[in-house]
């Protein structure tokens, strides 16, 4: 449907007036809708700084139109999220949406972009699911499937044969519990016992004892940003560093924005993940010393995936000559190739997910700091879901 429609034919959206129709040549408005405020404030910044840096670089013009970024808070909070995609598409003349910092958020921006026609560009929600959603969907982080899979992989090829998950009990840490179990299985591997932490107020210590009287060959991890460095303390104070049980995660649990003050009880850990600020490419090392030139942070994936947000939206309006309709902006971006700060990437036209280089990292201080240092690479991943 188009905006229009949208606005006639889906009255539970509370749509009220009509947009008005946009020339070409118009400033082109992109709605990005993020957690800025709130216990995710971290995350909204960091995609915030990746979209604004690619303009910085690159100009704000592109095929006759100058890109004008709208952004809202929503706070983390998913019905926030939906009024305020609706207000954009409906009032605000936006004609992308883009953001979203949690798989809450993004899905209820979804019927949103599907009904308006709208493209939704996903710059971190990890569920697999989520480009299912809207066919307006394109995403440009990653899927916790597609780290978790290599991770497993991995684990297996190190010669663990045993392993115990423990994940924190939402959507991508549900997608992380149930790809590591099967994928270490088709590896010849065996998952003992998951455990799942509530979501609010995650306390591991219950957790955490259950893992020391199990005494599993491993443990995989899966926790969302921010939440590693209370995770990894308490693991050190239990003694479980010293126990033997090989510790294995998800490249959240030492999230760059992090790692620095996370000393070291993180230092020796291996992760997984597809994009660290110490990768070596020149392409890489510009774009992070640009970044923390500017903001005075050290660049994340959600930074990064966003910066790459902005190029996909920029090389597809070249292809569209400057047209943002949705259904023909996502036809461009569909098959997308070229080379970000963390490597290749490709837009896979079937799924309009990403496929990437998964890295496995090794946390080490280089220079007086902390860093998640690559040493294996796993090329052009796709999500095993949908792969």
């Amino acid at each position: 449907m188009d905006r229009r429609s949208l606005l006639t034919g889906a009255a539970a959206l509370g749509a009220g007036l009509a947009m008005p129709a946009l020339a070409q040549d118009a400033p082109l408005k992109v709605g990005l809708i993020l957690p800025l405020t709130g216990p995710f404030a971290a995350y909204g910044q960091q995609i915030e700084a990746g979209f604004r840096l690619y303009l910085e670089r690159h100009g704000d013009g592109v095929a006759g139109r100058r890109i004008e970024p709208v952004v809202q808070d929503d706070a983390g909070t998913a019905d926030t999220t939906r009024r305020i995609a609706q207000e954009m598409v409906t009032q605000g003349g936006v004609e992308v949406l883009g953001g979203f910092g949690l798989t809450p958020l993004a899905l209820a921006a979804a019927p949103v972009s599907a009904r308006a026609g709208v493209a939704q560009i996903v710059m971190v929600a990890a569920t697999s699911s989520v480009t299912e959603a809207s066919p307006m969907i394109v995403r440009t982080s990653y899927t916790t499937p597609q780290v978790t899979s290599v991770i497993a992989r991995w684990m297996a090829g190190d010669g663990l044969s045993q392993a115990m998950t423990l994940v924190l009990d939402y959507g991508p840490g549900q997608d992380a519990e149930k790809t590591f179990a099967r994928v270490f299985a088709e590896a010849g591997g065996t998952v003992t016992e998951s455990l799942r932490v509530p979501m609010q107020n995650p306390d591991f210590a219950p957790f955490l004892q259950r893992v020391a009287d199990a005494r599993p060959q491993s443990l995989f991890v899966f926790l969302p940003s921010g939440v590693g460095a209370p995770f990894l303390k308490q693991w050190v104070e239990r003694g479980l560093d010293k126990s033997g049980i090989r510790l294995v995660a998800d490249g959240s649990v030492t999230d760059d924005i992090v790692l620095p003050q996370m000393g070291d009880a993180a230092l020796g850990l291996v992760t997984g993940l597809h994009y660290s600020a110490a990768l070596p490419s020149e392409t890489n090392r510009a774009f992070v010393t640009e970044f923390m030139e500017r903001y005075r942070m050290r660049p994340n994936f959600m930074a990064v995936a966003a910066h790459d947000g902005a190029h996909l939206l920029f090389e597809a309006l070249k292809k569209t000559g400057g047209d943002a309709t949705g259904k023909g902006l996502v036809e461009a971006m569909k098959g997308m190739a070229f080379e970000s700060p963390r490597g290749p990437i490709r837009i896979d036209p079937a799924t309009r997910d990403i496929v990437q280089t998964v890295y496995m990292m090794r946390v080490e201080e280089v220079g007086g700091q902390l860093w998640n240092v690559p040493f294996h690479s796993f090329e052009a991943v796709a999500d095993p879901g949908k792969a």
